[in-house]
């Protein structure tokens, strides 16, 4: 199972429509990822008694990354980061349990020039810190307004095709990690 993780809880996001475009990549692989969106995490979540008691509605959230042979996190740069939710999210996740020999694959996508490098190269040293199997293979979507459809597709036929090369190559990667999937 391949969950996919929306980075941000912007509404309308960028993130969240490449995120359903990279849904239908792995759907034409005969995989059907989960999806985690973090626009729809509970407001519960966010309270500050949740590092002592986790809400039973922040579960299903928890239960995608858990129960998820592979995860792909797309996230997006904000302030030269990656978005503070997602932060907060990981921090929710059973430590080390939630990404400890779990592999890991990642998406940058910005308005500007550098397609978020900052913060996977962020995310990468946070993933490194948790133990996962880092997929080395990382995709970049640079200058977003012009690379992608309103719709989230990759306009440039190039970046569907690197995109299809990353999901078929990490469903490689993560059989090497768990031969039944």
């Amino acid at each position: 199972m391949i969950t996919i993780l929306s980075g941000t809880n912007r509404p309308g996001s960028t993130t969240r429509k490449l995120v359903d475009y990279l849904a239908t990549v792995y759907q034409s692989l005969d995989v059907t990822p989960t999806i985690v969106d973090l626009q729809e995490l509970p407001a519960e979540a966010f309270l500050p008694s949740v590092y002592e008691k986790k809400p039973e509605s922040l579960k299903p959230f928890t239960d995608a990354i858990m129960h998820a042979q592979g995860v792909v996190i797309v996230t997006p740069e904000y302030n030269g980061g990656f978005p503070g939710v997602l932060k907060y999210f990981i921090d929710m996740l059973p430590h080390p349990a939630a990404f400890q020999k779990r592999p890991v694959c990642l998406v940058g996508v910005a308005a500007g020039e550098w397609g978020a490098l900052r913060p996977v190269e962020q995310l990468q040293g946070l993933l490194s810190y948790r133990g996962a199997y880092q997929f080395p293979d990382r995709v970049f979507v640079r200058n977003c307004g012009a690379q992608l459809a309103a719709s989230g597709i990759p306009v440039a036929e190039d970046l569907q095709k690197r995109f299809s090369a990353q999901a078929e190559a990490f469903l490689a990667f993560v059989k090497r990690f768990h031969p039944a999937a």
